[in-house]
Order: structure tokens, then sequence, then C-alpha cells
């Protein structure tokens, strides 16, 4: 491919994980008109993909090789190192001027192994963070992060265009999974305080439906933990950003802290309460701390008459 020249009627994409996140980005992007094929580990997302008129590369192999342009979006270190580094993974089949996107949330460290083999074998990489949930991704309104190359960042702006509505160059290799990390301590920590908040109105005997529809509409709370409030009222944890996964970014970003000599003390909390949780509510939201959290805070006392 030229620079400047990618468009839909002469790019291949293939897209690389079908998950919560990547599904929908699949989705968006094939009924944006794009050419692109999926891979998924697991048969009945690849399947399910097949029906909505995606078609499935039988291999990762088979899929980068008819690839122009390669997506990932994957749950965790281990997931993506064996996708790109194993013997018929993505590198190994990669050929020069590929341009390789890679969206899950993973370590700085792996993010920089990536890099550097991708430019050791021709190839383009970008480390494109994702910031935004399910909803975010349905609506096309998620925000893209960015590290690596600014030419391929630039080339690849139809592709932005089609999935997200905003997207920033953050620097060079890992630029955009450290900013992604930063983001996401304060949605772990939001999400912390959220819960305490919840306990406290338990414990001052707020109704509790009041209490959340008013905390809603004020402006402590940021627009990406808005839509917790009513899964709270709810108690429906269905999964928007699953907790396992955001207690996954929770120990990345204490891991990389540590690293960079940062002290997080509010963090290790957040990091605390959402690992003891995973055991039994890992698939459902991140806001499935908060019963825990309530829990934790013990028997509402009575409160004694003002006198």
């Amino acid at each position: 491919m030229t620079i400047g020249t990618l468009d839909k009627k002469n790019v291949k994409l293939g897209f690389i994980g079908l998950g919560l996140m990547g599904r929908r980005l699949t989705q968006r992007l094939h009924s944006s008109g794009w050419n692109i094929q999926a891979w998924n580990r697991s048969s009945e997302p690849a399947r399910a993909a097949s029906r909505m008129g995606i078609p499935t590369a039988p291999s990762i192999v088979r899929l980068v090789a008819e690839s122009d342009i390669v997506l990932s979006c994957l749950a965790n270190d281990a997931a993506v190192e064996s996708v790109y580094c194993d013997s018929a993974g993505v590198l190994s089949a990669a050929k020069p001027g590929t341009v390789l996107l890679e969206m899950s949330t993973i370590s700085p460290q792996l993010s920089h192994l990536l890099h550097r083999e991708a430019l050791t074998q021709g190839t383009q990489m970008l480390d494109l963070a994702i910031s935004g949930s399910t909803p975010a991704v349905e609506a096309g309104t998620i925000t893209l992060l960015a590290g690596g190359s600014h030419e391929t960042f630039e080339q690849c702006t139809p592709i932005f265009e089609s999935i997200a509505r905003q997207w920033f160059f953050m620097g060079g290799p890992t630029s955009g999974i450290r900013m992604k990390l930063v983001l996401n301590l304060l949605l772990g920590i939001g999400m912390q305080a959220i819960a305490e908040a919840v306990s406290l109105g338990d414990h001052l005997q707020l109704d509790k439906a009041t209490f959340l529809d008013v905390l809603a509409k004020t402006t402590v709370i940021p627009p990406a933990l808005v839509g917790k409030l009513q899964k709270i009222k709810t108690g429906d944890y269905s999964p928007q950003f699953p907790l396992r996964l955001m207690s996954k970014d929770m120990s990345l970003i204490m891991e990389t802290a540590r690293a960079a000599g940062a002290d997080l003390p509010a963090a290790s909390v957040a990091q605390r309460v959402l690992g003891s949780s995973v055991s039994t509510s890992g698939d459902l939201d991140l806001s499935a701390i908060t019963p825990q959290v309530v829990a934790l805070g013990g028997q509402q006392p009575s409160l004694k008459e003002a006198s």
C-alpha cells in the first residue's frame, strides 16, 4: 500500500479476536463497507460472525497472508503473545508492508516487544488502545489512543472514522497503551469510589433509587460511569466491561507504576477489591463490586434522631 491511498476499495482487513469488544468492532467495520475477514481461537464466535456475513479464516497464517491490515483485540498478555509470537502466529506470516493495529490492553513491555519484532520484519505496528466499553463500540463513539509511526496513524484514519468518535496520536511505540493505563486507573478508582458512595448512602438510610438518580445528574460522576449507576439501581450486572478484565488492567497498572517508581495508594485499594471479586463476579460488569463493598460495610446502624 502507498501512504494516502487507504480506502475501502483497495484494502483487505483481517480481525483477530471476537470477544465482547472484537465482535462489535468487526461488525462495525463490516457494516461500514470494509472488506474484512475474521479469526477467533474458539469456534462459536467465528460461526456467529459467518452467520452475519463476515468471512472467517481457517488460521491466523491464512488471515494475515490475505490481509493488508491486521487488527487484534484480545484478553491479556498471554493471548496476545501467543497470537503474535507463536510459530504459526501473526509475525510468522506478516509480509513486509503489512500494517498491524494491536488494540488489546496489555503491558507496555509486551507492546515494546511486538513493536520491535514488527520492525525487524518490515511491518508497521500501532498500539491502538481503546477507551470505551461495549455500548460505545456499538455506537461508534470509542476513543482510540495510538503509539507508533505518525505516518501509519494518518494512513489508518479511514478505519478510525468507521469505529471511533475521536483518535489521538500519543507518540512513539507503546505510548497508546501507556495512556490507556492512565485512563483505566481513573476508571478503576472511580468505580471503587461509587461503590463506597453507595455503601455510605445505604448506611445513611437514603432511598437508594432516589439517591442513584440524583448522583447521575451531578457533575461529580464522569460520563464513563453514569451508566453504572443504572446497573446498580436495577441489579443488572450484565457485562459491558467485565470485572475480570478491569482487575487484570489494575494489576497491569500497579506493575507498570512500580516499574516507573509511582506510588498509587488509592489504586492499590481498588486492585484488592477487584481481585477479591473475580472468583464470584469476574464475568459480570465491573460495577458488580458494589454489592461486595456494601456488604463489607456491615449492618446499617439506626440513625439517631437529630436533637
